[in-house]
């Protein structure tokens, strides 16, 4: 079996967002503590991130945007955009590691070096829109290697899978008219929830349309919904997609005990979808998967759920092929 990939670089911690911001390089300290203690930080090949490059950067973000952010970077601003979006005077180099290295992994993972991957990144991505920031998110790092990869590696049919709690509307805008890449959210009803899109009724615009999916449940809702979204929706419509590449968009804020959700997932339903995921990528795309880190602000859950997920990419190949 190819190993598994697994980025997690200590610069990430350099983007600092403030005392009491729930984005906090604590985040990642949890998770480097939970990979270490059940050895995957050895098992697995570590990839070195280097920065994205613009014209990586510009398959999915304006050049005038690039531009705003670095300024405010540069200039020492609190924020970008909205407050949520917290800054530093490096958060705009750390922001180009983190999409670079999403970015490596894809590459890696294309080329066939190796078999899956995580990406163990901040600041996250998901909620970036083209010109602007939001939601703590400063580059869609997963939109940008799916651009990537598919214009170094010619793949047709790209599946972004989301199971943050809080809907990926960046991610969902970069590709709304695509029917090249196919958007599935798991997210939390959008009634109730930052940033309050995601309506089911979202499902993409011209030749895009029905290349969208958005999955929204309602408050309390917890594993079982899960299993049932993913039986008579996300299998069905992954099987009549037939992705070649999948990227996940792992956000563990779905969890119960997550302070900034208000789902009741248990740490098992982590472990189950990232099953039934990499059953579909064996299916459809030589077992081709790179994760990326977007939500998850309980240190606890990060420690033990991130692990789990991890190892699971790892040898869920093992099982038999999602029905």
């Amino acid at each position: 079996m190819k190993p598994t990939g697994l980025l997690l670089d200590p610069r990430y911690r350099r983007h600092a967002t403030g005392a009491g911001h729930p984005e906090a390089p604590a985040r990642l300290e949890a998770i480097e503590d939970g990979l270490t203690t059940v050895g995957l930080a050895d098992a697995c090949t570590l990839i070195e991130a280097t920065p994205a490059s613009e014209t990586d950067l510009q398959t999915v973000h304006a050049h005038d945007y690039l531009v705003r952010l670095d300024a405010a970077c540069r200039q020492g601003y609190p924020y970008i955009d909205a407050p949520d979006s917290a800054i530093c005077p490096e958060s705009y180099q750390i922001a180009l590691l983190a999409a670079g290295g999403v970015v490596e992994a894809a590459r890696r993972v294309a080329r066939g070096d190796l078999e899956r991957a995580f990406c163990a990144i901040r600041p996250p991505g998901h909620h970036a829109e083209s010109d602007r920031s939001l939601g703590f998110c400063l580059f869609n790092n997963a939109a940008i290697a799916a651009q990537v990869v598919r214009r170094e590696f010619g793949f047709d049919r790209i599946l972004i899978l989301d199971f943050d709690v809080h809907h990926g509307n960046g991610t969902q805008n970069a590709f709304l008219s695509d029917p090249g890449v196919q958007f599935i959210s798991l997210h939390g009803h959008p009634n109730y929830l930052y940033p309050g899109t995601g309506f089911e009724s979202e499902v993409g615009v011209g030749v895009g349309q029905g290349y969208t999916m958005n999955i929204t449940l309602e408050p309390g809702a917890g594993d079982d919904a899960v299993r049932t979204a993913f039986k008579d929706r996300v299998v069905p419509a992954c099987g009549r997609f037939a992705p070649q590449f999948v990227f996940i968009c792992a956000g563990f804020d779905g969890h119960a005990d997550d302070p900034l959700g208000n789902l009741e997932f248990s740490d098992e339903i982590y472990t189950w979808m990232t099953e039934q995921i990499v059953k579909l990528a064996e299916r459809h795309a030589n077992g081709r998967v790179v994760s990326v880190l977007e939500g998850g602000y309980n240190h606890d859950v990060l420690r033990r759920c991130v692990p789990a997920h991890v190892a699971t990419l790892a040898s869920a190949s093992e099982t038999a092929p999602a029905e």
